[in-house]
């Protein structure tokens, strides 16, 4: 016959066993939700509108096409800019933008388009980038400013991405997919109010 002497149990040492094992279980259950999770931030783009590339010692940023949109595309025959910054990350050769081609027309190019060694180039006015910024930026660093524009032969519309080609004097050819940004609205004069 079996006897149960209840002075050889401890029912408080089995509570603790049990919410200690409780508190292990709820533990491995928590961690275990965010196991193989990618978080929000491990794939968050820099808040910039167009695309970028590297060749060499060129980096291109910010690449975009800058037309305001009104209808369902822009027709063959609109002109459009091109506006983005090139850097080059050699300290001690300069380099020169050569050339832009693309199938949606044609590119032409006009300013100092040199990209002075350890310096900047800046083609148009980013919606990131005032002229006082770029005036700033100038100052600091080596920098010149070119324009380009895209006679349209193709309609494009904002959306899909089109492929341009950079050529450079020293670094050579990149193509990528660049987007269409709107330009940015000019800031309101102070005491004017936005009409309807």
């Amino acid at each position: 016959m079996n006897s149960f002497d209840y002075r050889d149990s401890n029912p408080r040492s089995s509570r603790v066993a049990a919410l200690a094992g409780a508190g292990l279980i709820a533990a491995l259950a928590l961690t275990g939700c965010s196991a193989g999770q990618i978080s929000q931030t491990s794939s968050q783009e820099s808040d910039v509108d167009g695309n970028a590339a590297v060749i060499n010692n060129v980096a291109l940023r910010d690449v975009r096409i800058q037309a305001q949109q009104n209808t369902d595309f822009l027709p063959p025959g609109a002109t459009v800019d091109l506006v983005l910054v090139v850097v080059n990350q050699s300290p001690d050769v300069a380099d020169k933008l050569v050339g832009v081609t693309t199938d949606i027309g044609k590119v032409t190019v006009t300013g100092d388009a040199t990209v002075p060694a350890g310096g900047t180039l800046f083609v148009g006015t980013p919606n990131s980038l005032n002229r006082k910024a770029a005036d700033s930026a100038a100052a600091v660093e080596a920098a010149n400013f070119a324009k380009a524009t895209v006679a349209l032969s193709k309609p494009i519309t904002n959306g899909p991405n089109y492929n341009f080609t950079f050529n450079f004097e020293k670094a050579g050819s990149v193509s990528l997919l660049v987007p269409i940004s709107a330009p940015e609205s000019p800031p309101l004069e102070a005491g004017s109010a936005a009409r309807p």
